[in-house]
């Protein structure tokens, strides 16, 4: 995710580049036919180019909210994770009595929980993530292995663990169910990731944005090569530029968990999540701070 954005104008022509030049020979094309060959039939008038103009703004617009609010609502669900993270080992800590050691296999189980998360809606491998190989043991390793959900069966222990504390009077019964709904609520975030990242955003507006912009920039020098002249294809090239980023913003946003640069910061997140709960168990060889890298962005 972009902390501190150090883009240029050059950097954005060079990830369009493809579609700059397109645009440009399309209104080249044009121009040189009416400029040179003397094609003053292809010539339009200027406003119903105006009215396909707005109709595409207003379309690649709504793609880009749309896709907008699937990227907040993974926000939601991370910020979700981290205060019900921060919450759950706070019970753990005061709740369960006595055994430092099952506090401590509690939350770290938890921290493991977070990375796992984080590689799952990456499509990372988390059997080969340092992170996760530090907070679970070979045995635990193996086991999950043979899970088709690693994030569920790790909230299962969890659960069955509490359950076995609270048969041994370690945890009562009231302050079990009070854990229980914090297991749930982990499951709800877990949920709803999965929901954005398992549900692709219909590939149509994508398309249809792409063709639109397409045909415009072969319709708009038509409109104004007359009074413009060469300067059309400039102009050309920067109004169906303006559209194309508005609606490649929105490609980008679709899915927040991704490694590309809009995408959310998982790894900082659970980062901070690990930071602070291991803080609560008193350790002190805490990673640092996740920081921007020297391109602003945060990952």
């Amino acid at each position: 995710m972009f902390v501190d954005y150090r883009g240029s104008v050059t950097g954005l022509l060079t990830w369009q580049w493809r579609n700059v030049v397109l645009f440009a020979a399309m209104a080249t094309l044009v121009v040189t036919l009416v400029q040179v060959g003397g094609w003053k039939a292809i010539e339009i008038q200027a406003l119903p180019l105006g009215v396909l103009g707005g109709a595409i703004g207003i379309f690649v617009s709504f793609r880009t909210n749309s896709a907008y609010d699937r990227w907040w609502e993974g926000r939601r669900l991370w910020g979700q994770l981290v205060n019900t993270s921060r919450h759950f080992t706070t019970q753990v800590l005061t709740y369960v009595r006595g055994d430092r050691e099952v506090q401590r296999s509690l939350v770290r189980r938890h921290i493991a929980y977070v990375h796992v998360l984080r590689c799952a809606l990456r499509n990372q491998n988390p059997f080969e993530d340092a992170d996760v190989n530090r907070f679970l043991d070979e045995g635990e390793r193996e086991s999950l292995r043979r899970e088709s959900n690693p994030n569920h069966a790790l909230l299962h222990r969890q659960a069955e663990e509490l359950v076995r504390l609270a048969d041994g009077d370690t945890v009562d019964a009231f302050r079990l169910q009070v854990l229980d709904r914090s297991i749930a609520a982990l499951l709800d975030v877990q949920g709803g990731c999965e929901r954005i990242k398992r549900t692709p955003f219909p590939p149509g507006y994508g398309f249809l944005a792409t063709r639109l912009i397409q045909l415009y920039s072969l319709l708009l020098p038509m409109a104004m090569v007359d009074e413009l002249g060469w300067i059309a294809i400039p102009v050309t090239i920067a109004v169906c530029l303006g559209f194309t980023l508005i609606s490649e913003v929105g490609r980008v946003l679709e899915d927040p968990f991704t490694t590309f640069w809009p995408a959310l910061p998982l790894s900082a997140l659970a980062t901070t999540i690990e930071i602070n709960l291991r803080q609560r168990l008193g350790e002190v060889d805490v990673p640092p701070i996740p920081k921007p890298n020297d391109s602003g962005i945060l990952m």
